[in-house]
């Protein structure tokens, strides 16, 4: 396959290819595709989930040796795409997951929602060179073993970015360009935020692990006004306290207690931006029962005072 961009048409049957007989679950919105082999891919959908079911990511071809980076329920456009009523939309927050190309990874898919995902595929050679003498922090992903699983949540800039990739129009000139740049230019972004992580081993991890520990997250976030017990989380987990609490932050780049609050915090945001609540409102329907101990929580992970971030979306 030459350089450049690739027809939707091309795309359509590859992706028809990649699905399988999962393709039955999707009315399929729009899907684009950018290919810039051997170094790059990119590639955008949007489509409504059909049937409850579990999908499972397939290889990239054209890129031997590489790494995925998944982009997740980053905006909600349902009436607008679809005509349907907007209980037809994502209802989870956005987040990026990262793995090895030769790895597949189990996605759920749930019924009645926008999925809106995008993914870039780049090889491991071509990430070095722009990562250059900062690639020693990022060690883990170029490991011999390949084997990791990563979930990053999207910060305003990656969400800004990968919008733009996805809502804007095409460009009339330099369309091949152009994507490349926004391609890396979020990975540039999340880069900026895996950066913070602090430096940790990354052990191998089983199917198991993984699927253990991805329940304890969704407890997590589905709890978010009474935060779960760790004797809650132990025994959802299957496992003692310390793998679990290790195998979390591995995954998810933060202690338990801190991702709840960050999750927390932002759905608070969520609500006041788009919900349009006032700050005792969210404050309340967040668990809080002091106001002021919301605002310094909400202050430290969104980086703003609620009113104040209230007031830049009225």
């Amino acid at each position: 396959m030459k350089k450049g961009t690739t027809p939707d048409t091309e795309y359509g049957t590859r992706f028809e290819k990649i699905i399988g007989s999962d393709i039955q679950n999707f009315e399929i919105k729009f899907l684009k595709s950018y290919d810039f082999l051997p170094e790059l891919m990119l590639h955008f959908g949007s489509f409504i989930v059909k049937k409850t079911f579990i999908r499972q990511t397939a290889t990239v071809n054209g890129i031997e040796d590489g790494i995925s980076f998944h982009f997740y329920n980053f905006f909600e456009d349902a009436t607008k795409s679809t005509g349907k009523n907007s209980s037809t939309q994502s209802k989870e927050a956005p987040f990026v997951r990262i793995f090895p190309i030769a790895i597949t990874q189990k996605i759920k898919m749930t019924k009645d929602t926008q999925a809106t995902h995008l993914s870039v595929a780049i090889s491991m050679g071509y990430l070095k060179q722009f990562l250059n003498e900062e690639v020693k922090y990022f060690q883990f992903l170029f490991d011999q073993s390949h084997n990791f699983l990563i979930e990053e949540i999207m910060t305003d800039d990656i969400l800004r970015t990968v919008n733009e990739i996805v809502r804007q129009d095409e460009p009339s000139t330099l369309k091949s360009y152009h994507y490349r740049l926004k391609s890396m230019e979020l990975l540039y972004h999340l880069f900026k935020s895996l950066r913070k992580r602090t430096q940790s081993v990354h052990e191998k991890l089983s199917e198991n692990d993984i699927n253990a520990i991805y329940k304890v997250r969704d407890q997590i976030i589905f709890s978010l006004s009474k935060p779960s017990t760790i004797a809650e989380l132990i025994k959802i987990a299957g496992m003692n306290e310390l793998k679990m609490r290790r195998i979390f932050k591995q995954v998810f780049g933060k202690g338990i207690y801190d991702y709840y609050q960050h999750i927390r915090m932002k759905e608070a945001a969520r609500l006041l931006r788009e919900e349009k609540l006032s700050v005792s409102q969210v404050g309340y329907q967040m668990g809080f029962e002091n106001l002021s101990h919301f605002t310094r929580v909400f202050e430290k992970h969104i980086g703003n005072k609620p009113k104040r971030y209230s007031s830049e979306f009225n």
